[in-house]
């Protein structure tokens, strides 16, 4: 026992001890409460650091069901218009509707784009605005996928190249997207094994930097950072017991903790929620004084996500935090019926969350430090099935923030053909960037140039592109300390 943790004795006892039920259920209570707690890691003094000043927050924001991006960007001109509307049938979204963008350079088949009519802040953040905060600080990445290696339709129509397992599976893609590694069992998630790597440049780790808005998820699993979970109204405290009201309960509470244990399972446990009480108290002191001018739409849990992690961000001083990692999310994005309407009002909301979000991190003076990006399990097919559409693959992705080469579209937008090049069946896109190479893009701006992302990301060597070029580096951080 000495030569272990406790925590690494549970998880080995768990593992050994599935089926038994009380065991089991002990252990789902244990990993429950330990979001909420997070893990308290050793911290290095970087008191040497030139750079401790420096912020970096990236943000992923996960719509889930699959986001039909064939109707957030669509062409526009006449020619590739009519060919639009004639493969989506009763899903084309009028012309004179669509929000005219401009793109730093000219697309290889000369088509021009539009925005989907309900999305013009994404439209103004694209754009050059006569609102130079707002220049050209959102960037579209065309075609994305889960890939294992690169892949054309004719590889794919022969089954002559690995791929994903499970594609146009749900579950399994959102934790693909995640992972990064799809051809792996999940046991980390990317942004988790990136927290991992950098958790020695914050000051201070009793509040995990990897923070999530939107409960459990693969994407922040690490090997020692734990996801920590929060609610839109902040942390997360024990019902009942806090307060003056309830100081006899809480004293209660705490002399139940403190009592020692010699069962191994109800010691951890009172270690961890320990551990989570002092987290909660140190987390609400650190958002007392905290204030966001900025106005955030009402009545939208997605609002409501990206306002906490904007709050969060503007306590990350006071949490001893220069890296941050928060994961979000918003489904309803499945849209197989009445998708006109359904898509109409979640790209609404979208839009109008993402850009008050950015003028958050503008309020704060801190835009060029925060990158917030999208992901979903996968696109949606061109043809329609009559009132929406079916599971697909690559997808169109967005990523806003101030250090964004804005105002582009970076990878390969499909030919948009039907049984076309890119098509393997109902306008299913075989994706021409793979989720690897988006991933690094993100993980080598917000860990610096020199950040080797081989243990963030094993498979990006097997692809042409490991950074898209979507990202304005920031100055070199000092290596974190060690």
């Amino acid at each position: 026992m000495n030569s272990v943790s406790r925590r690494s004795f549970i998880r080995q006892s768990a593992c050994a001890a599935v089926g038994t039920a009380s065991i089991a259920s002990t252990v789902w209570n244990l990993r429950a409460i330990n979001n909420a707690a997070a893990q308290a890691l050793p911290y290095v003094s970087s008191s040497t650091d030139p750079n401790a000043s420096e912020t970096r927050a990236l943000v992923c924001l996960f719509l889930y069901g699959g986001n039909d991006a064939n109707n957030f960007i669509v062409p526009r001109d006449a020619t590739n218009y009519a060919a639009y509307a004639a493969a989506r049938g009763p899903l084309a979204l009028a012309q004179s509707s669509l929000l005219p963008i401009t793109t730093a350079r000219p697309d290889p088949q000369g088509r021009l784009f539009g925005l989907h009519p309900n999305v013009p802040e994404l439209q103004a953040l694209f754009n050059a605005n006569a609102d130079p905060t707002l220049d050209h600080k959102l960037a579209i990445v065309a075609n994305v996928g889960t890939l294992l290696y690169p892949t054309t339709k004719s590889q794919y129509l022969a089954g002559s190249i690995p791929l994903p397992p499970q594609l146009f599976s749900h579950a399994d893609q959102q934790i693909e997207w995640q992972t990064s590694i799809p051809d792996q069992p999940a046991r980390s998630g990317w942004g988790g094994r990136l927290a991992d790597l950098l958790t020695s440049f914050n000051q201070a780790n009793a509040i995990s930097m990897s923070i999530s808005l939107a409960g459990a998820n693969t994407f922040q699993i690490g090997n020692q950072v734990f996801q920590y979970q929060v609610g839109t109204d902040g942390s997360i405290g024990l019902n009942g017991t806090m307060g003056n009201d309830n100081s006899i309960r809480y004293q209660a509470l705490q002399d139940l903790l403190n009592l020692p244990h010699q069962n191994l399972f109800e010691a951890e446990f009172a270690k961890i929620t320990n551990r989570a009480i002092a987290n909660n108290a140190i987390l609400a002191s650190a958002l007392a004084n905290v204030t966001i001018n900025t106005v955030f739409p009402s009545r939208s849990t997605l609002a409501s996500e990206l306002l906490m992690i904007a709050k969060l961000i503007a306590a990350r001083q006071t949490l001893g935090q220069r890296r941050q990692i928060f994961f979000c999310s918003v489904g309803g994005y499945d849209t197989h019926a009445d998708e006109l309407n359904s898509h109409t009002a979640l790209l609404a909301e979208l839009s109008a969350s993402m850009s008050a979000f950015y003028k958050a991190t503008v309020e704060l003076g801190i835009q060029d430090r925060v990158t917030l990006f999208t992901a979903s399990d996968f696109g949606r097919t061109y043809q329609s099935n009559g009132a929406g559409s079916d599971h697909a693959w690559g997808s169109h992705a967005l990523v806003l923030g101030g250090s964004v080469k804005g105002g582009d579209i970076y990878g390969t937008f499909p030919n948009l053909t039907l049984n076309g090049p890119d098509d393997i069946g109902e306008g299913r896109w075989v994706p021409t960037t793979s989720v690897d190479e988006y991933s690094g893009t993100l993980a080598r701006w917000y860990g610096g140039s020199g950040l080797d992302l081989s243990s963030v990301l094993p498979n990006l060597g097997r692809f042409q592109h490991p950074d898209l070029g979507f990202m304005n580096p920031l100055a070199a951080p000092a290596p974190p300390p060690s």
